[in-house]
């Protein structure tokens, strides 16, 4: 027998099988696609803590509107899809795509009523009670009405195309989520009635405010009220507003590998006639507009989403941004992080910093700009930098790290970028970006087929004094500067000779043409991290009682990982998770996962950041710490090029020691699975001390620490 504690010691999974709960699912897997909703749902709930300012709230509503948007687009298409070819293989979950496409039907249209009622009744109420008010054509004054006019006369009436159907005009193409109204028109003299369809331009914000009162009207309340005008001589009958959701992801073969900038480009034409998912229309449609809409959209009523009040609530955001801060969460300043800021002050450069020791960064409580900004920007501008590689997953269009490398480029530095022009819905983007590296001299590669390229990589070759030295970026997150202000995640520049190779040796595989590619100290899948993770994960379960796996990610869905989890709580091991988005994994059932807790932090960030930390990972008592870019999803482990890292510096492994034991603290606001799947709110009712807030405190306090120790 061996020894428990022996790292080779056997560990028995446990088999994901369809033994079902009461209702009626698998009892160690929760669906995908339900626990999306469930994130979803989350998201939502934030809406209603009292603990958060209004304005904040009511953005949540809005983000649950726009992640609702996504997952029609993409998981519902998907669903769709499989629907109509028939298939019915079971899923992991044990359930049929048939069965999930209809449970996931069914529990979005419960949270979008439960989100039509939080809107009516409770945020626009206490909007109204603070002076802001999202008013309909009739709460408005004669003096009102008149402003309003005069903008429809002014800015929309020359802007506006009515398209009618008859036999001479067939229903007009309605393209992915613009917003329209729908009309009966009648001519008096002959009696004939037809359909007109009117979208409502995004030239201006969906939301009108009235001569900057806070007082704001939709735009397409405005537009009913003056229909007549586009229709000199006809009778405007019944008039209503509705949206149209299509399948907006891209579907690429491997063949078309070879010119996939132009396989791209074509694609992205493609996806504006995707077919049709969603119709969201008023409730008070009548029934034979309905049924046309319908019809003319290759839907079914299961497609129909009823909405009472406003359609598309993602507009809410523009009330969010209005200048109230006393209904807004507490400005918070990105702080330098204190070895930069102490280099600034000495006139020092980054690279200096780091040949002292590897740096890590806590982003957006440490600021992006100065760290990982300014890092491409001294390596741009720094005459010994002979080179840059970068992979560029999503960046955004102004971005300064783009022009950092163009710059480059420009001066003569050999520059690499591997751009992911599959990034979903930041396609577009990096088109328009690839092309400007390739007119700047950068060398322009797209990945390796049948892959995305998701890590997230810097290497810089510099001449320093004594001798060339590759530099290194790593990091969680994007390499985008705005979403790097409100997403949470992690940077570690270091120049240290093995993951400096690593990162060269990975380069080289991306952009040339190599296979069984061995790293020193990077994890990267798909050919090593499952195997390696999986190793990690098994051998604290040997461990028994001792053994501790701790990981943070976004989502977590596959089955093997989760079979493996479900082992090491069986052997004992405690397993804490905290998971921003998806969980398929059971938590706290007894001999299944008793040992294993899982929780969601949603704040004012979103967690993004991926750290893994194995108690026993390296033997002896010493503790592991990884971070990078992957998830625990099948296409993180085996359809992406992900990379994580170790942190072995002391310093580094306290700071994710202290993130991880905030984030677990069963004292703060968060979001714990229960045994039978369903999420609670744990706890003080106060939503402050926020996790959040402590980060940023504690990196605050680190610091000012610092700076004192200077002075």
């Amino acid at each position: 027998m061996n020894h428990p504690n022996d790292p080779g010691s056997a560990v028995s999974t446990v088999r994901i099988v369809s033994d079902p709960t009461p209702s009626g699912l698998p009892r160690n897997i929760i669906n995908r696609e339900l626990s999306w909703l469930d994130f979803n749902e989350r998201v939502l709930r934030m809406a209603t803590e009292p603990g958060i300012p209004l304005l904040e709230r009511v953005k949540f509503c809005s983000i649950f509107s726009s992640n609702l948007d996504e997952f029609f687009q993409v998981r519902v298409a998907a669903m769709t899809d499989q629907e109509a070819a028939g298939i019915t293989a079971l899923l992991p979950d044990g359930i049929s795509p048939a069965r999930q496409l209809k449970m996931a039907l069914e529990r979005v249209r419960e949270l979008c009523a439960r989100q039509q009622r939080l809107a009516l009744d409770v945020l626009l109420p206490q909007l109204a009670r603070e002076g802001i008010h999202v008013c309909r054509w009739t709460d408005l004054s004669a003096e009102e009405r008149a402003t309003c006019e005069r903008f429809y006369q002014d800015r929309v009436f020359p802007v506006l195309t009515p398209l009618a159907v008859d036999p001479a005009h067939p229903f007009p193409y309605v393209s992915n989520l613009s917003f329209s109204i729908a009309a009966m028109i009648r001519d008096d003299d002959t009696g004939e009635e037809r359909f007109a369809r009117v979208k409502v331009p995004t030239l201006f914000p969906r939301l009108y405010e009235i001569s900057g009162t806070s007082r704001f009207i939709p735009v397409e309340d405005i537009i009913i009220a003056q229909l007549g005008t586009l229709f000199p001589g006809m009778t405007v009958g019944r008039a209503t507003t509705f949206r149209i959701t299509r399948n907006a992801d891209l579907t690429l073969e491997d063949e078309e590998a070879d010119d996939l900038l132009q396989a791209v480009e074509m694609e992205l034409r493609r996806r504006r006639f995707g077919r049709a998912v969603r119709l969201e229309i008023d409730r008070s449609t009548d029934v034979e507009m309905r049924r046309l809409l319908i019809e003319e959209h290759d839907l079914t009523d299961r497609d129909v989403i009823d909405v009472d009040g406003l359609i598309d609530l993602t507009c809410l955001m523009q009330i969010h941004s209005i200048d109230r801060p006393e209904l807004k969460d507490d400005p918070w300043q990105p702080v330098t992080a204190g070895r930069l800021a102490a280099a600034e002050e000495a006139d020092r450069s980054i690279f200096a910093v780091v040949r002292e020791r590897a740096l890590l960064v806590h982003h957006p409580y440490e600021s992006f700009a100065s760290s990982v900004e300014e890092f491409l920007s001294q390596s741009a501008d720094d005459p010994r930098v002979q080179s840059i590689k970068m992979t560029l997953y999503r960046t955004s269009g102004d971005s300064p790290i783009a022009r950092h490398l163009i710059r480059a480029a420009e001066r003569g530095v050999q520059v690499a970028v591997l751009v992911e022009l599959k990034a979903r819905f930041d396609e577009a983007t990096n088109v328009t970006w690839a092309k400007a590296f390739e007119r700047a001299g950068v060398h322009v590669v797209y990945g390796v087929v049948g892959l995305k390229t998701h890590a997230k990589c810097v290497l810089v070759v510099r001449e320093d004094a004594d001798g060339l030295r590759r530099y290194v970026h790593l990091g969680t997150g994007n390499y985008n500067s705005r979403t790097a202000r409100l997403y949470e995640d992690l940077g570690y520049i270091t120049c240290e000779p093995e993951i400096t190779a690593d990162a060269a040796q990975l380069f080289n595989h991306l952009t040339g043409y190599s296979r069984n590619v061995e790293y020193q100290r990077l994890l990267v899948a798909p050919d090593h991290l499952r195997r390696r993770l999986i190793e990690l994960i098994d051998r604290e379960a040997s461990f028994g009682s001792k053994g501790h796996v701790t990981i943070k990610v976004n989502s977590l869905a596959d089955s093997e990982m989760i079979e493996h989890l479900y082992a090491a709580s069986n052997a004992g091991a405690r397993v804490d998770l905290i998971v921003r988005g998806i969980c398929c994994l059971r938590a706290g059932v007894p001999g299944l996962s008793e040992n294993i807790r899982v929780r969601s932090v949603l704040g004012r960030y979103l967690e993004h950041s991926r750290i893994f930390r194995f108690a026993n990972g390296q033997g002896d008592g010493q503790v592991l710490h990884l971070m990078g870019s992957a998830d625990l999803m099948g296409r993180n482990l085996d359809r992406r090029v992900e990379v994580l890292t170790p942190l072995t510096h002391p310093r580094h492994q306290d700071w994710l020691d202290h993130t991880l034991d905030v984030l677990l603290d069963p004292d703060a606001p968060a979001f714990e699975m229960a045994p039978d799947g369903e999420w609670l709110r744990v706890g003080p009712a106060s939503f402050e001390p926020h996790p959040q807030r402590r980060l940023y405190e504690w990196a605050s306090a680190q610091q000012t620490r610092r700076t004192n120790n200077r002075h």
